[in-house]
């Protein structure tokens, strides 16, 4: 789906990415990366593909927007290093030309030797484009002058069908005062966003993203 939000074009994509035609950058916020390695090394018994399954997404969407920039909005690794985290270290080796931005999220906490190493390029605590904030934590955002573009709270939004069936999907949300990523990592819970007059949400089915 594609949208105008402060004079620029965006495009909302299925696969929970957010994509700049103007400035060839694909975004997307909480990977999540070594969680479930996380979770299995605790003793949960949680599927070992998941970190696969992310990363051969994120793959797809470079190659259909051909991106000169991924920006990953925050929490882009959940822990510290493990063997999820090494395989999307072989990966990157196949994205040498990408240009990828770090926004520092809570869940960021590896050295930034272990960053570079990686060749991911830092930001904290904002990264700013046009007239757009990327900020992992909108309320923190203090380029007031820009519309701040968050994640963190892993928005989602509850649709209630004809016999009242409810289905709760991740979304989009642009808000008056700053604007929502859905968590890409499908290893995430959801947190219900209520708009407020004027406010839009776009909920992410597994066909397309519609406007609620």
């Amino acid at each position: 789906m594609t949208i105008t939000s402060h004079g620029e074009e965006l495009i909302l994509d299925k696969e929970r990415a957010l994509y700049l035609p103007q400035h060839q950058l694909l975004a997307i916020s909480d990977l999540h990366l070594g969680k479930s390695a996380h979770f299995r090394s605790a003793g949960v018994q949680v599927p070992s593909t998941i970190a696969q399954n992310d990363l051969q997404r994120l793959g797809l969407l470079i190659e259909k927007y051909q991106p000169k920039t991924l920006l990953i909005n925050g929490d882009m690794f959940h822990h510290g290093l493990n063997t999820d985290i090494d395989e999307f270290s072989e990966w990157r080796k196949h994205y040498k030309d990408l240009n990828f931005l770090l926004v520092k999220g809570n869940h960021d906490r590896l050295a930034n030797a272990d960053y570079a190493s990686m060749n991911i390029d830092i930001h904290e605590p904002s990264f700013c484009l046009g007239p757009f904030c990327f900020i992992h934590d909108a309320p923190k955002c203090t380029e007031e002058e820009l519309y701040p573009i968050s994640g963190h709270i892993h928005p989602g939004v509850t649709i209630v069908g004809k016999a009242k069936q409810r289905l709760k999907f991740p979304c989009f949300y642009f808000g008056n005062e700053y604007a929502v990523l859905p968590a890409f990592s499908t290893f995430t819970g959801l947190y219900n966003i209520y708009p407020k007059a004027s406010e839009e949400i776009f909920a992410v089915t597994p066909n397309s993203v519609v406007k609620v």
